[in-house]
């Protein structure tokens, strides 16, 4: 499987959280059905010094990368604009 480590920065303007809020149930069923299908790894949120969520970073495996592509369309994060900016690295979790 491939591996990618993600980090997905939050929108900067004033409804950024509100829209964080308003679909954030929606994405942790998301990551619940990725873990159910093997493909989460690790993920949670970045917090600033208030202690509020402002970058996602995930750490995810697919098949390929189509399988990939399909997950980001349909992420209800970056369907919403929740995220303003994503990268997108190649990964592999060492094995200890």
């Amino acid at each position: 499987m491939k591996q990618y480590l993600i980090h997905a920065w939050d929108g900067q303007d004033e409804n950024a959280m509100d829209r964080r809020m308003q679909v954030r149930e929606q994405h942790l069923l998301g990551a619940k059905k990725l873990k159910a299908n093997g493909n989460f790894i690790l993920g949670g949120a970045m917090l600033n010094d208030e202690g509020k969520m402002i970058v996602s970073t995930l750490i995810l495996q697919f098949e390929g990368e189509a399988d990939f592509e399909a997950w980001k369309n349909a992420e209800i994060y970056l369907l919403k604009k929740v995220w303003e900016r994503i990268e997108i690295y190649p990964f592999k979790v060492a094995e200890v």
